[in-house]
């Protein structure tokens, strides 16, 4: 049988994009693979009229949705998972904690308005966010509780988004996040919507998104054929929605799934092997939580997620988000995206399928900071949670497919350095012009920032104008004043991970058209120093700029400077060459865009234009009262 065969593949871990999706095509003659790759599959031959087709074994399965479960809820928690969730709010802190704060939330949110469609620039996020989280939080609560009013308010909810003119599809992830909240809405509260609410709410969902997913899938453009987050959150969604109404709407909900298997394996392999992600920790969340609802909801409906979550690197997704949190639970902000690491209940559904507690570890340190639930926190909780510890989890990780390095002094105190940095890919999506920046924490201070910049109501072309995008606001090497090459990629070539000095060298000689040659090398000396050298090399003279964007006080003295905040110091040094000298220059922000007065930049900047560059940096931090620790390494020559 079709879905017996698919069960032999579910669970394989380590399984490249081409191998599992292969074996996929192999055992179902299905249509999923084709043009993930680029290549047509083999034709099965000719059916032996003696030989019934069901009987066939390369014969393709074209009803997906024959194992449907019958019932609602069918998506991501059926009810046979509630008593399990009420002994843990019973039994365990957290849970107790996540469950009172969505009580408090869904009371909250009796007295307030629905969504609305409004625009923010081209951007109905806003609103469908809003909409996702509550009807999520309050179709959840109701199902554990019982309390009629929390029904009325997430039908209410509903009823607002399905009257909107449409779920703007010309931003599609829109669409698709509309669609998410109305699939959970329909399948969670199902069975205690009348006859009539279950009719709206349904055609809702198919008017204003499946049949605006398809005409994509069909054409075969946008995020249908893309490898970023967009792909997977869209995917996601639409097949959410399918799963949700596929017994009604069978045709549909099935070419949606069969559409969807076949693009969503592109964004998959984005993960590598090492679970990184381009776009930046921000977006590498948005698109690891969606993958989860895939996976889940595919398992959870249809009894298996045909072998999708044992992608390389998908289970390595976990581990790229605990190693880019610093120990003062400030996340390496690159890309798009802000520094607070912000909830991630994904990582419990990770947690459990992976069998890492590292992961239910991590979720389980940020509930405890945000003030701010999250439903799928409680759908998806688990008990079972392990702080990281050497050796299995290193104090320092490289993520070669992303370009990224991060190294730290210790797992468990919160004053410890953690330093980040990064090459990776400018074309990627949401990239900043930032190959070659890092970012530094220690004592609980950012000593090393990234500038945030809200582009929420700024048009897509606009984007690349912003001060946060362009070079000059990142800790990196500005060449004659000029924004990097957009199409430049930068590779981490050499690394030495020891227990007193760690490092990567990063090549990042294609940044600009004119230099022939640049590395940096950085990392952590001896747990307690940040060294970062800088070797450039040109044919013709060009300025090069030393920069590190921070919020802190700042004194400099020729080769030497001092930053301070809260009670910590960072002792800076530049070792060579003789003649250089640090200074303070302000962010200078575009004209029309909002200044900054609480960044400046710790600069180097050369009396003249060079050929040659070497630059060798110390930075050192140390909490007043205690003598600057002295740190005699270098990079080997």
């Amino acid at each position: 049988m079709f879905y017996a065969k698919l069960n032999l593949v579910r669970g394989r871990k380590g399984l490249s994009r081409r191998e599992l999706i292969g074996q996929l095509a192999a055992t179902a003659g299905c249509a999923v693979a084709g043009s993930a790759f680029g290549a047509q599959q083999p034709q099965a031959p000719p059916t032996s009229p003696a030989t019934p087709p069901a009987q066939t074994a390369a014969q393709p399965e074209t009803d997906l949705l024959r194992q449907l479960r019958t019932a609602h809820p069918r998506l991501i928690l059926p009810d046979s998972e509630l008593d399990k969730l009420r002994a843990a709010v019973r039994e365990h802190s957290t849970a107790k904690r996540i469950f009172g704060d969505l009580e408090k939330e869904s009371d909250r949110l009796l007295s307030i308005p629905p969504v609305e469609y409004k625009l923010v620039g081209p951007r109905l996020q806003i609103q469908t966010r809003h909409a996702i989280d509550r009807i999520t939080t309050l179709a959840l609560m109701y199902r554990l509780t019982g309390r009629d009013p929390w029904l009325r308010r997430a039908i209410m909810e509903l009823a607002a988004a399905a009257a909107f003119k449409d779920w703007n599809p010309s931003r599609f992830v829109d669409t698709a996040e509309m669609t998410h909240a109305f699939a959970i809405g329909y399948d969670w509260l199902f069975n205690s919507l009348m006859p009539e609410e279950r009719t709206w709410i349904r055609e809702a969902l198919i008017t204003k998104g499946l049949d605006q997913g398809l005409p994509v899938y069909q054409q075969k453009n946008r995020w249908a054929i893309d490898h970023f987050s967009s792909t997977i959150v869209c995917n996601s969604a639409l097949v959410m929605g399918a799963l949700a109404v596929g017994d009604e709407a069978h045709d549909k909900a099935n070419d949606i799934l069969r559409y969807a298997l076949e693009s969503i394996p592109r964004a998959l392999s984005t993960y590598g092997t090492d679970g990184g992600w381009p776009e930046g920790p921000a977006y590498g969340e948005y698109a690891t939580r969606y993958a989860c609802l895939f996976f889940a909801s595919l398992d959870t409906a249809i009894g298996n997620d045909y072998g999708l979550s044992g992608f390389h690197g998908v289970d390595r997704a976990g581990r790229y988000r605990v190693y880019t949190i610093g120990p003062s639970n400030r996340v390496f902000s690159f890309a798009d995206g802000p520094d607070e690491p912000g909830l991630a209940p994904e990582m419990f559904w990770l947690a459990k399928r992976f069998n890492n507690p590292v992961y239910a570890w991590s979720e389980q340190k940020q509930i405890e900071r945000s003030p701010h639930p999250d439903a799928l926190d409680l759908a998806w909780f688990q008990r079972d949670a392990k702080a990281p510890q050497p050796p299995s989890w290193p104090l320092d990780a490289v993520f070669h497919g992303v370009g990224v390095a991060t190294f730290r002094s210790s797992w468990d105190d919160p004053a410890g350095i953690f330093l980040a940095v990064k090459g990776g890919d400018n074309k990627a999506t949401h990239s900043h012009y930032d190959l070659g920046s890092f970012m530094l924490d220690a004592g609980g201070v950012r000593w090393a920032s990234d500038f945030e910049q809200d582009d929420t109501g700024v048009q897509p072309n606009q984007r690349l104008s912003l001060y946060s995008v362009r070079t000059e606001s990142h800790n990196t090497l500005m060449i004659d004043g000029e924004n990097q090459d957009g199409r430049a990629e930068a590779h981490i070539t050499h690394q030495e991970i020891g227990p007193d000095f760690a490092w990567v060298q990063i090549d990042l000689s294609k940044t600009s058209a004119k230099i022939k040659q640049w590395n940096r090398r950085i990392g952590l000396a001896q747990r307690k120093a940040i060294l970062i050298e800088d070797s450039v090399r040109a044919d013709q003279p060009v300025e090069v700029i030393w920069d590190m964007l921070t919020d802190t006080d700042v004194s400099v003295n020729g080769p030497t400077a001092i930053l301070h905040k809260n009670g910590w110091n960072l002792a800076a040094e530049i070792r060579t060459p003789r003649h250089a000298v640090f200074d303070v220059a302000p962010v200078r922000t575009p004209p029309g865009t909002p200044a900054s007065p609480k960044y400046q930049k710790l600069i180097v900047r050369q009396v003249e234009k060079v050929t040659e560059l070497d630059l060798n940096i110390v930075l050192t931090p140390y909490r007043d009262g205690q003598q600057k620790p002295q740190v005699t390494t270098q990079f080997p020559t």
